[in-house]
This record gives C-alpha cells, structure tokens and sequence, in this order.
C-alpha cells in the first residue's frame, strides 16, 4: 500500500545553508511503495540491448546418423555456443546396445575461426579448472568418457562447467556392429 513521506528537498535554499530543519516550503512528499519489476537483460556498453539467457525448455539441433560402423565416428553438424550456458544435457538414442565414446571438441566455424581466434586446433578438447578440483589448478578435459548405451531409448548425459565454449560432439560407436545414432541437446543456465 502506498504512502507518502515528507523529505527536505535537496535542491532547498535551506539545505544549501546547512539548516537540517525543514521550513514550511522545502517539504516534497515522496511516495514509498513496493513495486514488482521483470529483468529481461541490459543495455551494453555499445548500446545493444542484451536480452537475459534462459534455459532451454526442451531438446533442439536432432541429428540422426544411420548404420555408423563399430569403431566409425559422428560429429555434431552444428557449433553449440554455450556462453551463458553452464550446463549441456546431452540426449542419445541408438539402435544397437553396446559401448559408446563421447568427446566435447573446441567448435570452429566454416573458416576455422573460434571468435577471435584462426585457426583453432578444432580436434582439441576443452579444459578447464573443474569447480570440485579448483583448488589443484589441474585442467581437467570437459568430457571424454565411455559409456554403455540401451539401444531404442534416449538416454540423456549432463555435462557441468560449460559456460564460455564452442563446441561440437564426437560420438564413436564401439557397440560391435553398425548402429544408427541420435543426437539432441538442451543448454541450461
């Protein structure tokens, strides 16, 4: 609910002369109430309004490689900017159970470009200071892992300490025989 207060003016002749007390014309009533307000980004310091990141909602940039040979390899077709993003929930789905690689690589464009940078090494794998190992100063490789996949299900992987990567994915069969192999992904902040 709100209310008004009396408050000296600070632009009062009165104030300029160091009287604390107010006189009958230097009173401006200042309304105080709470008000709700909705932050949806900033403006940067060229001027672009910058909307806040937000989570995916739901699964995006499906991919789907059919009869990949056992120890063949997929990439991921697309660059996935996680700067914002904290957090990649990786989503797998193959029709032959077995053995699975994964691998984050460093994510270049069509002119190897990694921002700023040319050429980036983009069979390289990101590193980073992982949050629980922090205080070692050790740079530990994202992802690169081994895992055992149920075929004709999705399985979905998270991967921690994303944010400020490009990067794609590398998927190797290891299953034993050729399999079909789906790809999606969700960034979440």
């Amino acid at each position: 609910m709100p209310y008004n207060r009396k408050a000296i003016a600070p632009w009062s002749t009165e104030r300029e002369q160091g009287i604390e007390s107010a006189t009958v014309d230097s009173n401006i009533e200042t309304p105080q109430y709470l008000q709700p307000i909705v932050d949806t980004g900033v403006i940067n310091k060229d001027g672009n309004w910058i909307g806040n990141t937000t989570s995916d909602r739901v699964f995006f940039d499906f991919q789907k490689d059919e009869a990949i040979a056992n120890g063949a390899e997929i990439l991921s077709n697309k660059v996935v900017e996680m700067y914002g993003y904290n957090k990649l929930n990786i989503g797998l789905k193959v029709s032959r159970a077995g053995d699975y690689n994964f691998l984050l690589l460093f994510g270049g464009d069509a002119d190897n470009n990694y921002l700023n940078l040319n050429p980036i090494n983009t069979s390289g794998q990101p590193k980073a200071t992982i949050r629980t190992d922090s205080s070692t100063n050790a740079f530990s490789t994202l992802l690169n892992d081994a895992e055992t996949i149920g075929a004709d299900v999705w399985n979905i992987f998270q991967v921690n300490d994303m944010d400020g990567f490009n990067i794609k994915l590398k998927i190797i069969n290891n299953s034993g025989g050729n399999a079909d192999i789906e790809t999606a992904i969700q960034r979440l902040v």
